[in-house]
């Protein structure tokens, strides 16, 4: 049987971390302190420091919240039903949606690469969008969707025109317009690449 004190504390990380989330999508992370993230989630900046080092500790929680979202639905879209076409289709259109998010936009697309440093964000990207793009591209393979290619080196080029993608949606003015421009692009190039 769990404790109070165990529910009590993550019940307050929680609030923390969904506080910082949201301030750092409404102000950013040079312009969010640790008093107001405290001050929204209700609790003393104590209990903030008990559960995160610092801004950048707390930044990592709120960003691995915001892409845990992102990449639980593709997960759940890549491992669903469907042929591997259909899920792969269906993962591009799930990901240039989440995109739109302006919790995506902010913290993962713009503030996390800064904020954590090239390497470590590249790390966690690698953990999360990286292996769903091989592990899709090698469904595609095996399904005879596409002709074999080298997966690893495919994968990257994917992976970063799906990060540029990413970044031009973010960083428009028109994001939903940008976002269909960019899906309607890739899905054509998918097709140039099928083999049926």
């Amino acid at each position: 049987m769990r404790s109070r004190r165990l529910d009590y504390s993550e019940s307050t990380r929680s609030a923390l971390v969904n506080s910082a989330v949201e301030l750092f999508t409404k102000r950013g992370y040079a312009s969010t302190s640790l008093d107001e993230v405290a001050k929204r989630a209700r609790v003393t900046k104590g209990a903030l420091y008990h559960h995160f080092s610092g801004k950048q500790a707390l930044f990592e929680a709120a960003f691995e919240k915001v892409e845990s979202r992102v990449f639980g639905r593709l997960e759940e879209i890549m491992g669903g039903s469907g042929t591997p076409w259909e899920r792969a289709l269906a993962g591009l259109r799930e990901f240039i949606s989440s995109c739109l998010d302006p919790a995506y936009q902010r913290i993962a697309i713009h503030e996390a690469p800064v904020v954590m440093g090239w390497e470590r964000w590249r790390e966690a990207e690698d953990r999360a969008s990286f292996g769903l793009i091989r592990s899709s591209l090698e469904d595609l393979i095996e399904a005879g969707e596409v002709d074999e290619v080298p997966v690893e080196i495919t994968a990257r080029l994917l992976f970063g025109a799906l990060h540029s993608a990413a970044t031009e949606i973010a960083s428009s003015p028109d994001p939903k317009k940008v976002g269909a421009q960019i899906e309607s692009v890739i899905v054509q190039l998918l097709h140039r690449v099928r083999r049926t």
